[in-house]
């Protein structure tokens, strides 16, 4: 969950042992947990508000474990143990106390965060008695609510006065932040972000790891370089394509170096967590990623006779609801019509999967390669972006002709530019999946007399359904 807001998980899994030991693990609802925890931590004769105190720490302890991963990114299959030696006392098939529980069923979903930062607060705490520590003491919440004390008031005694509240977060299913894709080269989107901006964190404290210049989201050489130096620092092979095992010991070390899981946390900010692309699309959007979407299920649908094909206009509508529905129904998804992380996946591979097995001799032009063409790569799709645009020149001159060296220089970039403005594309001056398209088209159009793309009429079926 560390690269985006905190929500509040329908279930937690807990290891009724110590993190090591081959004890069970069960798994409950978040709600079930708190009271537990609760149960087990507090006394239901205390005031109602130290309750209320104690129930806020105890929330925010466990979403922190969970919003950091911090068992599972090791490679542990549960969220929390039950042991106070680690965590929070959980007594698996305890009976909880009602009013306890009534109070758990108004506060579960809310917790304490610093002020101007993302994840929940690592509310550490103690009995107070017999224990002592930095953080909450239980039985001096008792103390502070017979003297009048709000349970705001009493977490601000503890915690510091620059604390929030969040209120009623929205409950969802866990989601682990691994993309579930391997991010490499030419990738792009929030977890190619979200890595740049680990990558760069963690350089402060390993000063070997380059900087990334620019945390936009797309996978460049400098991004490329800076994960194959952590790979080699950390003991992982040496690939610069960042699979599982990489990601989760970015979000490792991140976490780490920031503190995150501890009460004098440095904090995630805000900006760290934006969303710079939009992840999940429905009937009603109207966007880059949603003609990216439509080029995506446009090739796909000429290669699969299952899959509707749809037209590229920017526009979630109708046909493009029905488009994925199909896509979804052939490739075993919940046919919801929406595109959401599981959906996203499997078109790109689907998509890929083609651009890896069609001859080029059954396109007229060339597929997108499924990765972003920016200032500085160097391959064959930079070539052939070269060749179309050096073509589409002789006809609009206002587009700069380029050599065919397959080097994306600043000339490359100037002639993108110039063919974004030309043809009402966003001059961003990078070469993804509308753009190459949208050249491609005129390309076509230019070379052969018609706009056919690859999509249209291929005359190569991959799967009849």
């Amino acid at each position: 969950m560390l690269s985006g807001t905190p929500y509040i998980p329908e279930t937690i899994t807990v290891h009724l042992g110590t993190p090591d030991s081959d004890a069970p693990n069960v798994t409950v609802s978040f709600a079930s947990y708190v009271k537990n925890v609760a149960s087990s931590e507090i006394f239901p004769t205390w005031p109602e508000n130290a309750l209320r105190a104690n129930i806020y720490a105890i929330t925010s302890f466990a979403l922190n474990r969970i919003y950091t991963e911090w068992y599972r990114s090791r490679g542990y299959d549960f969220d929390i143990t039950a042991t106070t030696q680690y965590d929070q006392k959980f007594i698996n098939g305890r009976e909880y106390f009602q009013n306890i529980s009534y109070l758990v069923d108004e506060l579960f979903n809310d917790y304490v965060r610093r002020q101007g930062t993302v994840e929940p607060l690592f509310t550490a705490f103690c009995n107070g008695t017999t224990v002592t520590c930095e953080g909450l003491s239980q039985w001096g919440t008792v103390d502070l609510a017979n003297r009048g004390l709000t349970p705001y008031e009493i977490l601000q005694y503890y915690y510091g006065d620059n604390i929030d509240i969040v209120k009623n977060a929205p409950v969802r299913t866990t989601m682990p932040s691994y993309p579930g894709i391997e991010l490499k080269f030419g990738s792009a989107g929030n977890d190619v972000r979200s890595l740049q901006i680990y990558l760069n964190r963690i350089s402060g404290n390993y000063p070997a790891i380059p900087k990334i210049p620019a945390a936009d989201g797309i996978y460049d050489a400098a991004t490329e370089g800076a994960v194959k130096k952590f790979q080699e620092i950390f003991g992982l092979e040496v690939t610069g394509i960042v699979n599982e095992a990489t990601w989760y010991r970015i979000t490792y070390i991140y976490t780490s170096v920031k503190r995150i899981a501890e009460l004098d946390s440095e904090g995630v900010r805000f900006e760290e967590v934006e969303k710079r692309y939009t992840e999940d699309l429905k009937i009603g959007m109207q966007s880059i990623e949603v003609s990216m979407l439509q080029y995506y299920l446009a090739v796909i649908g000429a290669y699969y006779a299952a899959v509707e094909p749809v037209e590229i206009t920017g526009y979630f509508g109708e046909n493009t609801e029905r488009s994925v529905k199909s896509f979804q129904r052939v490739f075993g998804l919940p046919q919801t019509g929406e595109v959401d992380r599981a959906t996203r996946n499997d078109l790109y591979r689907a998509y890929q999967g083609i651009v890896d097995s069609v001859p080029p001799k059954y396109t007229a032009v060339a597929l997108y390669p499924g990765t972003v063409l920016r200032e500085g790569d160097q391959n064959e799709s930079v070539k052939i972006i070269q060749e179309y645009l050096t073509l589409i020149n002789a006809t609009y001159p206002n587009i700069p002709a380029v050599n065919n060296t397959g080097y994306f220089g600043p000339v490359t970039r100037q002639s993108v530019i110039a063919f974004q403005k030309q043809f009402g594309i966003n001059p961003t001056g990078v070469v993804g999946a509308v753009t190459w398209d949208s050249i491609a088209g005129v390309y076509s159009d230019l070379k052969y007399g018609f706009d056919k793309r690859p999509y249209q009429s291929p005359g190569y079926t991959i799967k009849g359904e």
